[in-house]
């Protein structure tokens, strides 16, 4: 063979092996490229107490591409009814992936019930069987493979039945939470023209919430009197944890830690443990514990006033008046707390005429920064006098 046509092969070879090279290594490639699809990578939190929940998935579009509508073709067409064999991988019964791409993966931080049923804290691929006439299931799996192609039913750990419900027009499919309450949370999939909800609940967020506040006292929140002050009215305002709230009451009044920083004897920490003991139901020591708080000299006549409020919203009529004679003879040099005290107080009694007398002297005596409510003043002195 002539040398000049050995050497045209061998370069041939050698760049037919570089564009190989190439080639495989564009295929294994781990750089940054656009999702498949064009699904953009989407997350969604909600906080539901101290419990965190995180719903990471990729999100397809209704047209796709721009010119091509597929509303009327989403359920039932491109979102298969039920299990079915796509034809790739393992499985011949794959649910919805409940999303686009990867698995779409929710993440619990605490155990929580969904739907009522109990879910442990942790990471699950989330999937959706979609029926035509049945109700939907939610899946949650500890499925680790890519989309549902290796789904296997061994690997769920809780199925759910809930109802698809009717909505407004969504282009891209888009996840969330709403009816937001202190215990729970509605999450919901939208997209096209239904939305797919499950509740989620935390019925021990407030024990949760406890626990996270002896975490927080043992480091540096600790060293301040009012943190423990704050957790012990958190379990008496909510009659839990209430031996270890006593605790922390007195904290506030005389730790929390001997050499570094001191607790405070002042209205606030007193009435926070009188709280405490009342919810225990040791009401001799609660009064007796505010009549201290009351008689201390730093104690103003709105403290008092606000201390009568609370005992008339909790109809203790006869304790509330008591409060708010003691806040005028207290401090008689105050108009307006300790006549609003007195105007609230026997408006509730029924004695109407020393209601009124009150209330004149409160219209007279609003402080420049509660202008916003004298009208409000005025209109319930009004009321009592027409009543007359």
């Amino acid at each position: 063979m002539d040398r000049s046509v050995t050497v045209k092969f061998a370069w041939a070879a050698i760049l037919l092996l570089m564009f190989s090279i190439v080639a495989a290594a564009q295929e294994t490639s781990e750089v940054a490229t656009p999702p498949n699809g064009d699904n953009q990578h989407a997350s969604v939190s909600q906080w539901i107490g101290p419990v965190k929940i995180s719903i990471d998935y990729h999100s397809p579009r209704v047209h796709n591409p721009a010119e091509n509508d597929r509303t009327g073709h989403i359920w039932g067409e491109l979102v298969h009814y039920g299990f079915v064999d796509e034809g790739f991988g393992p499985t011949q019964a794959a649910p919805w992936r409940a999303g686009a791409n990867e698995s779409t993966a929710i993440t619990f931080s605490h155990d929580v019930k969904v739907e009522g049923k109990d879910l442990k804290a942790g990471t699950y691929a989330l999937f959706l069987d979609v029926e035509k006439t049945s109700p939907w299931q939610w899946i949650f799996s500890n499925h680790q493979g890519w989309g549902s192609f290796q789904y296997d039913r061994k690997d769920d750990v809780l199925r759910v039945p809930v109802a698809a419900q009717d909505a407004p027009f969504t282009e891209f499919l888009t996840y969330g939470f709403d009816d937001r309450r202190p215990d729970s949370a509605v999450a919901y999939l939208q997209w096209e023209k239904k939305r797919v909800p499950f509740k989620v609940e935390v019925p021990n967020v407030k024990a949760l919430y406890v626990a996270k506040m002896r975490q927080d006292l043992q480091s540096w929140a600790g060293f301040n009197y009012q943190d423990w002050q704050t957790a012990a009215q958190f379990c008496a305002d909510n009659k839990i944890n209430l031996e270890e709230a006593l605790t922390w009451a007195d904290k506030a009044i005389n730790g929390p830690f001997r050499g570094a920083t001191i607790g405070h004897e002042e209205f606030a920490t007193l009435s926070t443990k009188a709280a405490v003991l009342s919810a225990m139901g040791r009401e001799a020591d609660a009064d007796s514990v505010m009549d201290k708080a009351l008689h201390l000299r730093a104690t103003d006549a709105y403290s008092v006033y606000a201390y009568g409020m609370g005992l008339l919203r909790n109809d203790k009529k006869d304790k509330a008046m008591k409060a708010f004679t003691f806040n005028q003879q207290q401090h008689p040099e105050d108009k307006f707390w300790t006549a609003l005290g007195l105007a609230r107080g026997y408006s509730a009694n029924g004695d109407k005429k020393n209601a009124i007398a009150n209330w004149e002297i409160v219209v007279k005596n609003v402080p420049a920064n509660l202008s916003n409510r004298t009208a409000g003043y005025e209109a319930a002195l009004k009321k009592l006098k027409e009543a007359i």
